[in-house]
This record gives C-alpha cells, structure tokens and sequence, in this order.
C-alpha cells in the first residue's frame, strides 16, 4: 500500500471517528431537547398554579408579586436552556454530512506539530478540552485560506504566533466518506473549486467557506476599516465573501455583535430569498435585509406616489422618443449627485435666516393662526438654534395656541348642537368626571347642569381637534413639499445655491419636477434628496443600534444616497460592493470615483479590494464577456472550460421564438435545471413570456417577485443582477435593441448572469457589444 493510500485509510478512519461522536451527541442532546421542551410546556401550562396569588393586604400584594417574578425567572432558565441545546443540535446536525473541508499542520516555534481540522463549527472531544474540528473563523484557520507550506503566523487577541506550515490537506466528505482528499501547496486548489462551480446553480445561494480564495479572505476577516469598498468583476464571489463576513463578525465579536445590528441592502427583493440560507448554513441568524425603496416607501410612502429605481430604468431603456427624454437624463445626474448634496445644505442654511414655508392652522374651514403669523413666530426664535430644534419650539407654541382656541370654542352654537346629539353613553361619562371632581374637591354641588355642560362642551371640542393636534405634533404643519418646490420655482435661489452652475436645460427639468409633486408623485431621483432636506429641517432619525450596513450592487448607488445612509446610521461601520462595469443606472455611480466611497469616513478609515478574478462563468464565456467592456482586460477568467457562447441570428420575431423553445426544451433534456431568458425590458420579458408560456413551463419574474426558484425563467437583465443561471438565453441581442453607449453595461450585465452555457439570439446584425469582442471567442451560427 503506497503512503498516499495510507493517508487516505488514516483520515477515512479518523472521518469515521468524529461522525460516531456526533451521532452519539446528537442523539444525547435530541433527548435533552425533549426534555426541556416539554419541562417549558409544562410550566407555561401550569403557570398560575405554582404562584401564590392574594391582593387582599399590602404584605400580600408583595408575596405575589415575588412570586410571580420568582416563577418567570425559572420559567425564562428553562426557555434559554431550550434556546441553547436546540442551537447546538443544530450545528451538529450540519456538521453530520461533512464534518471537516480542511487540515492544516502547524508547528509553533518550539513545539511539536498540532493537527488543525477545518470545518463550518467547533467541535470538540467529549468531556476533553481537545478540538475535533476547528471553526473556519478561528483565528489559527487563517493560515488555511492564505498561507502555503513553509514559515508563516498568525494574529491572536493576545499576539501573532510564529511557526511552520508543514501541511495542507483538502477534502470532499459525504455521508462520512472521503470522496476527494489531496494535498497542495496553493492557497486553495483548484481541483476543489472546479468541482463546486461545475454544479448546477441553486435556488438560493450556497455557503462555500471551504473555497475561500485569498483576495475574498481579505474582506471577510477585514476588522479594520471603518468603509470596505470592494470592485469585483462579475462572478468574483462579492456577495458570499459578504456574507461570510457577516459570519465571521458575528463570531469575532459575538460578545457585543448581534445578527439584528447588521443590515444588508440588497438590489430586489428577490435577492432577498437568494441569500437567505447562507448565513443559517452558517451557524448563525439572518441579518435585517431589506432595498433601498423599501426604505424610502415606508418614509415617504404616505406623502407621495413614489417611482422605484425598476420604473426609472424602464423609462431610461425605452423612452427616447420623449421630447422631454434629454432633459429628463439630466435632472437624474443631476439631482443624484454630490454638487445637488451641497446645494440642498446650502439651501438649509438660507432658511435659518428667511424662506421658511408653513401651512396654516384651521378649524371646520376657518383659519385661526395664519401661515404667515407662524413664520414671524418662527424667526423670533435665536437665530443660533438649530432648525428642527426651532420647529419644536413652534410647535409648543401651536400646541398653546390650539388650546386657547378650543377655549374660545366652547360656547359657540356649533357646540350646543353636537351635544344635543350626544347618546346616553357620552352624558354617563359626563356625570362620571362631575362626580370624581366633587370628590376631589374640585367642583361645587350647585349648578350641576352647567358644569355638566360644560364637561360634555370640553369632550366635544377635545374630539374634533385631536386629529388637529396630532397634526401639529407631528411638525405636518411645516411645508417641506413647498419647501422643496421653491427650488424648482424660483431660478434665482438655486444659481444662489448651486454655484458650480446648473443643468442647461433647468427651465425644462424644474417644469417636470413640479408637475410631478403636484401630483403627489416622486420622480426617483427626487426622493432621497426631498429625504434629505426634510430631515435637515425636522430633525434627523438615526438609527443607533445598527452597526454594520452591507450594500451589495454598490455601484447602482448615487453619492447622494451613499451620503444619507451613512446619516442614517451614524454608528455603523459599512461593506460597499460591487462592480463599475454593472453601473446600470443613470446617474453617476459611487464607484466610478474611488474618492467618492473613501470620503465618506475618511481616506484613513477605509479601504479598497479590488477582486480581478471571475469565477461563475467558463473560461468561454469570461473571454467575451471582458471584450465587451472597457478595462475588461482586467478580469481573468477562472480555468473552468465549457462551449463557446453562440451568437444565432434569425430573420424576424416568429423564428426568433420558435428557436428559443427549440433551445430551452433541448436544455431540459440535458440537465440544465436553471434557464434564464433575459430581456431588455420588463415589457419585452412580459411579451416573451406570452408567447412562451402556452408551450413552456416558464415564470415571468417582475420586480414584486418575492422568490427565487429552480426552472425557466424570463426575466428583465436589471432584475438578473446578482443572481445567476446555468444557461442564460439573451432574448433579442441586435443592434437595434443594444447599440447606445448607456446601453453596454446593461448587456454586459446580462451575458455574465451564465455559469455553463450562454446563447444570444439577435435579429439581424447582433449588438456592436458583440462584434467589438474578439471574434474567437463566440461561434456565429
């Protein structure tokens, strides 16, 4: 027997070993499971027995109460107990299948070599302090993902630690047999990570922290920077190094670090269910997920009718026959960038001296405080306080006035009539405040028709200025809609503000903003920023308790928006991801200026990872891919061969569906299990799928889509970001759908969604995007 098959007999053994411990575990903690289940049924069943319960005396009043808080306590052991032994089953049973992905072999200075096994959780020797297999985010497990055989350390709380690496070993187990195990000398080897990405893809994204490459390392173990930015081609594994790194700081600082201070926004909501199983996988609860125009709806959803970024893109992709197209181009570069930013601050400046905006207060149609009487109020205030600080001031001035209103109120005949319509329940309540105010001594027993009158008068007018007091507690009585229109209304204030100059076509811009908050809308690019200034006048609402925001497809992101969520939340640190090359939008992206991203907290306390490196697609398909793009010499495709992308023409639409359901069901019958037909718009995809449809099982996904699943999917390319296929089908790649410079990345975008198969369809002459590329890197068929 040669010493690789004695290896391969040892570790089989050692693999057989630790499954028969985890076995014996797991079948030891699912009886303690049961246990202390049916111990907290119990106790929450028989709850009231075990407490003493007697109000009649002061002493006893006390008894119960103790005993109350002494049956809660045993109560709240048990549930935590339960919480913990369930949490451990858990991370057994993940380990039951593939105990271990690793081993490395490291000597430290002066000590005999120690055997380190690798996998998703600590496992250690019953009843030793020995660990079985150490957690991949241990700190002694980074020498795995970034150091070869030879000398080598690695960072401790308590200090680095110097020794050798004398062995790295990698293994496939399933169902505790050893299926690939061999030894290599790179940071991880490529016979492993062929074999995870020649799968098929998944509905959801799977956890994979047993090929975590070097550069991806990086950024899950980063604890430094204040701002991660991190530009990685299409395919360079952004997301899951982000989400690992959710893992990783869960684990680190699990002390004072809970999954619900971290949040992730995500480009749809459909990459929500995409990721939702890799942190579970993990070991660890599902950080908060939610979009960016989830955040805006639930701010602003009430005020306005607000456009999301899918209906901007939309119009972008098809509404050039528009006269007011250009214009309308311009006003979203515009009003999304940092130079709009500073106008806006500036803007909040002049209004601490004039320009303030107030509706009035009125009552059944009459107006008893005046807009204008209001702002005199406001600018009496010290002109040092700030301006949401001076509106709270306004409002307990209103809240005072309101009050001496309803005063006034009271015996006017308005009030006489509704209480001639009051029923029998309102005077009992009238009687009943008369009774308890003679007993305090605060009311006479003579005229009890008139002080009757006059509770029921107070209740009256109390009622029907509530919602007029909430109103006034709520600072609605501040106009920040006209606040915001005054900028588009009045040239002269925003050359005032926006010295670096403005749009040539502002005149234009300005008329189609006011029309749409005339009509109670909110053009997208518009959101952020009316946000914004409502929130410099009113106050800012920052949430405290986050403390690291993950923003994947970072690039989709305007500076202004990257500039308010760092408002938003001011104790967080923040992971920005994505890749310039999938800067699909109109408006300028945060990562086509580094500076941009780095400012934000300061050159010092931030940092850039750039991952140059593509791993979802074949060779094939990276190859044309990269010539689509500027700079795409840059990307190096993984060495994973596969067919060479076709690019089919066909003569009109009828043949360009016909062979599109030729294709798909000649891919099912392959195997492929996950199909994209990608369009360019969500009115081509819904076209698409009606002819589709009645021949094919397909799935029309549409920007309120919730989930991702295996199957025939016919999809907008905007929708397909972040999420990928085995075979991609471009629904209509020619020249007339792709020509326009905007239009580049949107393809580029599209074509890198495929991990094994790409086709692009084209009626007539494909894409320039295409013909650009090298001509032998696709097949023309």
């Amino acid at each position: 027997m040669s010493s690789s098959d004695n290896a391969w007999q040892e570790e089989q053994l050692r693999v057989e070993y630790v499954g028969d411990q985890i076995e014996s575990r797991i079948t030891s903690l699912e009886q303690e499971v049961g246990v202390v289940r049916d111990d907290v049924v119990k106790m929450r069943k028989d709850y009231w027995d075990e407490v003493t319960v007697n109000f009649g005396e002061e002493d006893d009043v006390g008894e119960t109460s103790t005993s109350l808080r002494q049956q809660s306590q045993v109560l709240s052991e048990r549930e935590r107990s339960h919480l913990h032994t369930s949490a451990a089953l858990g991370k057994l049973k993940r380990l039951r299948q593939s105990p271990y992905f690793g081993r490395i072999d490291f000597a430290e200075e002066g000590q005999e070599a120690e055997c380190i096994y690798l996998g998703i959780a600590s496992l250690m020797e019953e009843g030793d302090e020995t660990f079985l297999v150490y957690d991949w985010r241990a700190p002694i497990s980074n020498l795995y993902y970034d150091s070869v055989p030879g000398p080598t350390s690695y960072s401790t709380p308590s200090g680095t630690i110097q020794g050798n690496l004398t062995l790295k070993r990698q293994f496939v187990i399933q169902g505790r047999k050893i299926k690939v195990m061999f030894d290599t000398g790179v940071t991880i080897g490529d016979e492993l990570l062929q074999q995870v990405l020649s799968r098929s893809s998944d509905a959801q994204m799977r956890s994979i922290v047993a090929t975590i490459q070097r550069e991806q390392n990086r950024i899950i173990r980063d604890d430094r920077s204040r701002m991660l930015i991190v530009q990685g081609a299409a395919g360079s594994g952004k997301t899951s190094a982000a989400l690992q790194r959710v893992a990783y700081l869960l684990y680190k600082h699990r002390e004072h670090l809970r999954a619900d201070q971290m949040i992730l926004f995500s480009p749809n909501p459909m990459f929500n269910s995409y990721v939702s199983t890799v942190l579970p996988e993990l070991g660890e609860e599902n950080m908060r997920q939610t979009t960016f125009q989830e955040y805006l709806e639930h701010r602003l959803g009430r005020e306005f009718q607000l456009e999301d970024p899918f209906l901007q893109i939309e119009y972008v992709l098809s509404g050039e026959e528009d006269e007011h197209y250009a214009s309308r181009i311009n006003g979203i570069r515009y009003k999304s960038s940092s130079i709009y930013l500073d106008a806006i601050n500036r803007y909040k400046e002049l209004l601490e001296k004039e320009g303030m905006q107030f509706k009035p207060l009125r009552f059944q149609g009459k107006e008893f405080v005046s807009a204008e009487r209001i702002k005199d109020k406001f600018y009496s205030f010290d002109s040092a306080i700030r301006l949401a600080n001076r509106c709270e001031l306004l409002k307990d001035w209103l809240l005072k006035e309101l009050a001496t209103f309803a005063v006034g109120e009271l015996e006017l005949p308005w009030v006489e009539e509704q209480i001639q319509l009051l029923d029998i329940d309102d005077f009992q309540k009238a009687y009943q405040r008369l009774r308890r105010k003679q007993q305090q001594g605060k009311a006479d027993s003579f005229g009890e028709y008139e002080q009757e009158r006059d509770i029921l008068a107070k209740m009256i007018v109390s009622d029907r200025l509530k919602p007029l007091r909430k109103w006034v507690k709520g600072l609605r009585f501040v106009d920040v809609t006209n606040l915001y229109a005054q900028m588009f209304r009045n040239p002269d204030l925003m050359s005032e503000i926006s010295p670096v100059g403005l749009p040539e076509d502002w005149q234009e811009i300005s008329l189609q903003t006011l029309q749409k908050l005339g009509e109670g809308e909110l053009f997208y690019e518009d959101a952020t920023p009316f946000l914004y200034l409502k929130e410099l006048i009113l106050g800012f609402r920052s949430n405290t308790d986050i403390r690291h925001v993950i923003i994947d497809e970072a690039q989709d992101y305007s500076p202004f928006q990257l500039f308010f969520l760092k408002r938003l939340f001011p104790r967080a640190r923040m992971t920005a991801l994505g890749d310039l090359n999938q800067a699909i939008y109109a408006h300028a992206s945060v990562l086509q200026q580094s500076t941009v991203l780095s400012d934000l907290y300061g050159e010092d306390e931030s940092e850039l990872i750039t991952l140059h490196q593509s791993y979802r697609s074949t060779r094939e398909i990276v190859e044309l891919t990269k010539g689509m793009i500027h700079g795409g010499e840059s990307i190096i495709p993984f060495n994973r061969a596969g067919e060479k992308p076709e690019i089919r023409i066909v003569s009109d639409n009828e043949a360009l569906n016909a062979r599109i359901q030729d294709d798909i069901e000649s891919l099912r019958a392959e195997g492929y299990e996950t199909i994209a037909v990608i369009c360019k718009t969500a009115a081509e995809s819904l076209g698409a799928f009606e002819i589709l449809s009645p021949e094919l099982p397909v799935k029309l996904i549409k920007k309120t889509t919730l989930s991702f699943e295996k199957g025939i999917h016919i999809i907008p390319a905007y929708l397909a970001k972040g999420v990928e296929f085995d075979a991609v089908l471009i629904y209509d790649g020619s020249n007339l759908k792709y020509t326009r410079e905007a239009e580049r990345k949107l393809f580029y975008t599209a074509c890198t969604r495929a991990m094994h198969l790409l086709h692009i369809y084209s009626i007539g002459e494909p894409s320039r995007f295409i013909l650009e590329a090298d001509p032998l890197t696709y097949v023309r068929c």
